[in-house]
């Protein structure tokens, strides 16, 4: 039985051109689905595999003769690309400066970002690892500030109607519920930044967005492994960097849309198509300020097992 996705619910074709497969057996090798196998120097599909193909394609990236083709759940062999070399990678020291570079910005200039830097954000975006292919993850892109501005002021009317949700009342009958973390998650955290929101926005202060030149929301759907939309505006978040564009992930939004039938209304709205175990904002836009200083970060434990 195949692994089902919102895109998908069947297994993929390999197929398996015999004249050009050495048998070096590579093939077998990367396939964690166990579904091929070398059969007197010659791989064949395994009649035993785990799930059916999934559409990951590593034994037809791999395959020094092209020997494999995979068809189906949204990949052919025309999503085939060479690697780039080894020459033309980022260093370590490169990429290690990329990161200390980067800081959240939330002032930008009154610039749009070029239509052109958008798709070269997307298309680094798509490169991210996925729990299960072919992604699950969508995107709503809100590419301008009039759109980012309007879907904030529709996010702060609609917590406008769930006042109820950071009441005492509310708060007080919940804690026995979800806990001394989520108790003071609420109070601590979630209710003041509720009625931080609305309360400035009444003003005409835009603290949800920031009324930034560019958003990209990144969800999943009811299939998709929960980090997915993390990794994928993560990869977002450091192309746009590395274009000289600023970016901060906005947590806010997400939890606050996806439970219940105001939320579901609201989504519809928005063209949003699914609600999501996670996902995030990101807003994008040429900084407006410079930061000279870097400010060192920490886990809150590393441990190596012994």
């Amino acid at each position: 039985m195949a692994i089902p996705t919102s895109r998908v619910k069947e297994k993929a074709e390999i197929k398996i051109n015999e004249e050009k497969c050495t048998g070096c057996g590579l093939c077998v090798s990367v396939c964690k689905d166990f579904g091929l196998e070398l059969e007197n120097k010659k791989v064949k599909s395994s009649p035993n595999p785990l799930f059916g193909c999934i559409g990951c394609g590593h034994c037809m990236a791999i395959c020094p003769s092209n020997a494999i083709e995979i068809h189906g759940r949204e990949l052919s062999p025309n999503d085939l690309f060479d690697l780039p070399g080894q020459k033309d990678a980022a260093t370590y020291e490169q990429l290690l400066t990329l990161l200390k570079r980067r800081r959240s910005i939330r002032e930008f200039k009154d610039l749009p970002v070029e239509h052109e830097l958008i798709e070269k954000i997307l298309d680094a975006a798509k490169t991210a690892p996925m729990g299960l292919p072919p992604s699950d993850v969508n995107v709503l892109i809100l590419d301008n500030q009039e759109k980012v501005r309007a879907f904030a002021k529709d996010f702060c009317d609609y917590l406008d109607g769930m006042k109820w949700l950071v009441s005492t009342w509310f708060l007080a009958l919940m804690r026995p519920f979800w806990g001394k973390a989520n108790d003071e998650l609420f109070r601590g955290f979630v209710k003041p930044l509720f009625h931080t929101y609305t309360n400035n926005m009444r003003k005409g202060v835009n603290l949800v967005n920031y009324d930034a030149p560019l958003a990209m929301y990144f969800y999943g759907s009811p299939y998709c492994d929960p980090a997915d939309p993390v990794v994928a505006a993560t990869y977002a978040m450091f192309a746009a960097e590395s274009l000289g564009l600023g970016t901060c992930m906005l947590g806010g939004v997400h939890p606050l849309i996806q439970s219940g039938k105001r939320a579901k209304k609201f989504r519809e709205s928005q063209g949003i198509k699914f609600p999501s175990k996670e996902g995030l904002f990101v807003i994008f836009g040429y900084p407006q300020v410079t930061y000279h200083k870097g400010i060192q970060r920490t886990f809150a434990s590393v441990v190596t097992k012994k």
